[in-house]
């Protein structure tokens, strides 16, 4: 694994904006990051895949465990939840079933997860279309982990309703620097191409119609497939939370609650009580830990409320309105690299598959301001 400087195109702007990636930085810091990439072995990226798919399995097993024991009101999840979780999770409703684990990686060990975005991940676009482009332009005798369009293309495909019959609507917040509205734009891109109708529709203007029991866009169409970006810890505590999962058996929505569990970092613990001392795991804790480890909120976004603890003592904070249901804490995996120039591998999956890679650099914490910077495989 090797960090290698290289010259960005001279109209790189242009060129990732013509693919979709509207929002590429801002004050004259960009996001997406062509003066460096990251290059490994095909060994290497081997045992990347491996992890990926390793990680999915403990995944399936730590979830029935936190359902068997009836564990679901120790993640903050509330009460009136729980039989919809159970029951989408034993129903397994159409879903991409699609997330991104974010990794540790030096090139020297195994990957060490560090949380699994399966929420509500972002970054996909630029993991997918921009770095392949990048790819084929700047290094074109190189390969790549990604095959994540073409999975999720043939995943929509796979649990597409007929043509005509009806609409699929995507929803999100407006804001976060743009960067929903460029992922949920893409992900309209894929469904279209898998051959399904799309409606793209804020949150906040989605309708609840009393008489039919549904929820209906503002033409007051009723809403049958809704592919949301904006967590379901948030969604379950808006105003219409108890309508939504009343709403479940007449709107599929993707993806489905049961993405409650895993998306929590409750569920690091259980993993390592589970599988204590597995080679791609860092032991955790709901209990403060003694030793070098990171605290983390249950919930939260961009790495926000992040605390980072060496020989007792603080070395590294990031603020953010997240804590409130609590802490985990993970042993400490020091990133490769220094400043802010410390890789966060984000592996994705796709209906339990390996789908590629994006990597993004920061500081120790990686936060809402970190650099996506492309790889390839020697």
């Amino acid at each position: 694994m090797e960090r290698i400087d290289c010259t960005p195109r001279p109209d790189w702007q242009r060129r990732v904006e013509e693919l979709g990636l509207v929002w590429h930085g801002a004050h004259d810091r960009p996001y997406w990051d062509e003066t460096a990439a990251y290059r490994f072995s095909s060994a290497q990226i081997e045992e990347i895949e491996t992890a990926t798919a390793e990680l999915y399995r403990l995944f399936i097993d730590a979830g029935q465990h936190v359902l068997d024991r009836d564990l679901l009101g120790e993640f903050g999840i509330p009460d009136f939840c729980h039989d919809a979780i159970r029951q989408s999770w034993d129903g397994e409703p159409a879903a991409l079933n699609y997330g991104r684990f974010d990794l540790g990686y030096d090139g020297s060990g195994p990957p060490k997860l560090f949380e699994f975005n399966c929420d509500t991940p972002t970054s996909l676009l630029e993991a997918s279309v921009i770095q392949w482009d990048w790819k084929e332009a700047v290094f074109p005798d190189a390969d790549q982990f990604n095959s994540l369009h073409e999975r999720l293309v043939a995943r929509w495909r796979d649990i597409a309703p007929p043509r005509g019959t009806s609409m699929l609507h995507l929803t999100y917040v407006d804001g976060n620097m743009g960067e929903d509205a460029v992922t949920v734009a893409y992900m309209a891109d894929l469904a279209r191409e898998a051959g399904i109708d799309t409606q793209l529709i804020l949150t906040t203007d989605l309708g609840w119609d009393s008489a039919s029991r549904r929820f209906v866009d503002l033409d007051y169409r009723p809403i049958d497939a809704l592919y949301h970006l904006y967590p379901w810890e948030w969604i379950v505590h808006e105003p219409f939370g108890r309508e939504v999962i009343e709403s479940l058996s007449s709107t599929l929505w993707i993806e489905p609650i049961w993405k409650m569990i895993w998306s929590n970092k409750a569920i690091l613990p259980i993993l390592w009580e589970l599988f204590p001392g597995h080679p791609n795991l860092l032991e955790a804790s709901r209990a403060p830990m003694v030793g070098d480890h990171v605290a983390k909120p249950l919930l939260a976004r961009e790495g926000a409320n992040v605390r980072i603890v060496r020989d007792g003592v603080t070395v590294a904070q990031s603020s953010g309105d997240y804590g409130e249901e609590g802490f985990v804490y993970q042993r400490l995996f020091p990133l490769p690299g220094e400043g802010e120039r410390r890789p966060v591998l984000g592996s994705w999956i796709v209906n339990g598959e390996p789908a590629g890679m994006g990597i993004r650099e920061d500081g120790p914490i990686t936060g809402n301001g970190a650099r996506f910077v492309p790889h390839l495989i020697a």
